[in-house]
């Protein structure tokens, strides 16, 4: 049951638990009451007559009459009083009453045992030989009506009282037991993981909103540990990496270093110095690589940083970005073959998208057999170049769009280390790589990213004794997305492409 309406049920309860207790005691009270009236009202008359037989003697009405009897016959217990037909008081045993009283009140109620809280009330005339004489007033006190009365109230009063108490206290148990104690619980466990500790709870199963107050506790608790454990990887990764690239451009710095001081020497040959200033150039421009590598990595982690996308023509786009590569390919001793066969509108971000070409040709080089060819394509869905390897036909026609196809010829790598590749600084064999050549291992976590913000998916295939294929997909361009990239880009249009 929920807390909302088990609240709202415990304070109905509240309000008409005692009330209906106090009606109980009343209606059992009043029957009792009205049980007892009827027996004393048939005592109080059997009484009266035996007062009757005294009190109905015209003598008594007389002048000088003797009223020792009738004082005699009162007490605490029985009022008397005599009236002459006039109204004068003749006696009463109430020394209070005295004189003369209306003759209205007077006969008002005769022959009816009037009934009161504390006493029964009885008039009567009495007559002589058919002349009015006077009246008689008897009271009977009610003494021990009234002290049952009281005792009966004390009773109502003390029960109303401990109703109320163990209502209250029944509340306060099930209260505690339902919200407090478990609300407790919850905060306790709350401060347990606050000082880093992992909290187990059984709140979770309860059915009202303790139960969803927990269960948003755990989920907020394993999204929390998650987290950690992300931001540690992520910080064991950022010591490999520094660790890492240290080594790495300690390597060409120390053959600079020492490249640079042969340099001064003045017995080398004008060949020798061209060669040594070569050696220089070469492995400054690796770690140039390197350290542009670390950069787009690190604004790639950043979650403010976002590629601003302009709509392209895709042939003339992959046309221009596939080409300029068959010297770089030749100068490394590899046959580039080019193949484009794509139209329609594309998103992407050119200066980044040529980088993600780059970098996988790259490695196409630097782990491909020399000697043999390297494939580069972009085709649409469902089309392929004919020199690609067998076991990629079948992916090029999953959905609509472009595929970017980098393809070498080798070794492969093995199904272990592909999901991997893609992690940062994982390199699957480094004796595989050219001597000197050995990158950061962030190029194909690089190319993920920026395939990844551009909507799109990276997927590697290989076959060992065969060779390596990268596979880069990417959507069309939609037309919904226009009117929002329109308002996100700058006022020099379309065409646009800003650096990082």
């Amino acid at each position: 049951m929920k807390i909302k309406t088990w609240l709202l049920l415990t304070f109905f309860l509240i309000m008409v638990l005692p009330i209906a207790g106090a009606y109980s005691l009343y209606v059992w009270i009043n029957a009792y009451y009205q049980d007892k009236n009827v027996a004393e009202y048939f005592d109080k008359w059997t009484e009266l007559n035996q007062i009757k037989a005294t009190i109905d003697n015209p003598a008594l009405y007389q002048k000088n009459a003797d009223l020792q009897e009738l004082e005699e016959l009162t007490n605490e217990q029985l009022g008397i009083t005599l009236y002459t037909k006039s109204g004068f008081i003749l006696y009463s045993s109430n020394p209070l009453l005295s004189g003369y009283v209306g003759k209205e009140r007077m006969f008002k109620g005769l022959f009816d045992l009037q009934q009161t809280y504390n006493a029964f009330t009885y008039k009567e005339p009495v007559y002589q030989q058919g002349d009015l004489l006077g009246v008689y007033e008897i009271q009977l006190v009610r003494a021990d009506w009234v002290k049952g009365v009281e005792n009966r109230s004390w009773l109502v009063i003390t029960g109303s009282i401990l109703l109320f108490l163990v209502i209250y206290l029944a509340v306060l148990f099930v209260l505690n037991r339902r919200l407090n104690r478990p609300l407790k619980e919850l905060m306790q466990q709350m401060r347990i993981f606050a000082k880093g500790g992992h909290v187990e709870t059984n709140l979770s199963a309860r059915k009202d909103e303790i139960g969803e107050l927990a269960q948003s506790f755990v989920a907020m608790q394993n999204e929390i540990e998650k987290t950690r454990a992300s931001l540690k990887e992520e910080q064991l990764q950022k010591e490999l990496m520094i660790a890492s690239i240290s080594h790495d451009l300690k390597t060409p710095l120390t053959a600079i270093q020492a490249y640079a001081e042969s340099l001064q020497s003045r017995g080398l040959t004008e060949q020798q110095q061209e060669e040594y200033q070569q050696v220089i150039v070469t492995k400054a421009d690796r770690m140039k690589h390197m350290l542009e590598d670390l950069l787009m990595y690190t604004l790639l982690q950043s979650t403010n940083y976002e590629l601003e996308l302009v709509a392209v023509d895709a042939a003339e786009f992959f046309e221009m970005a596939l080409s300029d590569y068959e010297p770089l390919c030749e100068e490394q001793g590899f046959t580039l073959n080019v193949f484009c066969d794509v139209d329609g509108l594309y998103a992407v971000h050119p200066k980044q998208l040529q980088r993600v070409i780059d970098n996988l040709m790259s490695n196409a080089w630097r782990y491909g057999e020399i000697g043999t060819s390297i494939g580069l394509a972009a085709v649409n869905a469902g089309s392929y170049p004919v020199w690609s390897f067998d076991f990629l036909k079948s992916t090029l026609n999953k959905q609509e769009g472009v595929y970017i196809i980098v393809q070498n010829s080798g070794q492969g790598i093995l199904q272990e280390d592909i999901t991997k590749l893609f992690e940062p600084m994982y390199q699957a064999d480094r004796a595989r790589t050219k001597a000197g050549e050995r990158g950061a291992g962030l190029g194909l976590n690089i190319t993920k990213q920026i395939i990844e913000k551009h909507g799109g998916t990276v997927e590697l295939f290989s076959q060992e004794n065969i060779g390596t294929a990268v596979v880069c997909w990417l959507p069309p361009f939609k037309g919904a997305i226009k009117n929002e990239m329109e308002k996100n880009m700058p006022s020099s249009g379309l065409n646009r492409c800003d650096d990082i």
